[in-house]
């Protein structure tokens, strides 16, 4: 039934239905970012000369408390960015959410890494330094955390680990409703990796099942880099055809905008 569904979705026009935009009050200063797609930054990403097999994503969204010392804000991301100096990190970056098209809970900031296994994650959660980071700049400001983690196998042999500064990120985390079996999941992980062959301003799409216990019971999770924001922009139809399929089958789901923030940035 969802491919017959998908197929005929992907043959009609652009939908004319879009999500309700909660602009973050950043938006001016995300945009003034217009660096080309293979810029790098030193102090907060770590190269790779190729693309493991399978990758780990981890995603962790904050909602951080009305009225908080933006001093703390910027303590907090700043704290967060420099853990990219672990061993076991490939890739991290943390700022504020650039856009939120639908969300039960109002988060304002998000991190994203990537680890070459389960174990790397790990060592990551427990490291020392990511504890006090913790206990220390997070949590006494945020008042909910989320966290998403998945495998992904999606990402070509070819490409960087490292979303380089200035490029987008759509973020799409999917809750089932319930009595829904694995060959459905399957299917929908199916149908979301063949929707974005048809748009070829995506760079990188990574999809996978959730398996971190922290994830408020979303279960498929999937996340798309553009060059930038035009790019992104350009592609409204790309999360509205994903919701227009799977929607039939949810119980809830987040869909988020993030720009990958440059080592300079304070926030």
């Amino acid at each position: 039934m969802l491919c017959v569904k998908a197929a005929r979705l992907l043959t009609s026009k652009p939908f004319p239905f879009a999500f309700s935009s909660h602009n973050h009050k950043l938006r001016p200063f995300f945009s003034s970012f217009k660096q080309p797609y293979s810029a790098s930054s030193k102090s907060q990403i770590k190269m790779s000369s190729s693309t493991p097999s399978q990758i780990v994503e981890h995603i962790v969204l904050f909602k951080v408390k009305e009225n908080t010392d933006p001093t703390k804000v910027n303590t907090m991301i700043n704290s967060l960015n420099r853990l990219i100096s672990l061993d076991s990190v490939l890739h991290l970056n943390a700022g504020a959410l650039y856009r939120i098209k639908s969300s039960p809970i109002p988060f304002t900031h998000m991190l994203h890494s990537r680890y070459s296994s389960k174990e790397n994650l790990s060592a990551y959660a427990v490291h020392p330094r990511h504890v006090s980071v913790v206990k220390e700049s997070v949590q006494p400001i945020c008042d909910d955390v989320m966290a998403v983690d998945w495998v992904t196998d999606d990402l070509n042999s070819g490409d960087s680990l490292v979303p380089p500064p200035g490029s987008a990120i759509s973020l799409s985390f999917l809750k089932l409703k319930e009595g829904l079996g694995d060959e459905v999941k399957d299917e929908i992980l199916g149908l979301i990796k063949g929707i974005t062959g048809r748009y070829g301003g995506i760079h990188q799409i990574s999809s996978g099942e959730n398996f971190s216990a922290r994830a408020k019971g979303y279960s498929i999770a999937s996340l798309a880099v553009f060059p930038g924001l035009s790019e992104l922009d350009s592609k409204e139809e790309f999360v509205n055809l994903e919701q227009a399929i799977f929607r039939d089958y949810l119980q809830s789901f987040i869909v988020l905008d993030y720009v990958v923030q440059p080592s300079t940035s304070t926030l």
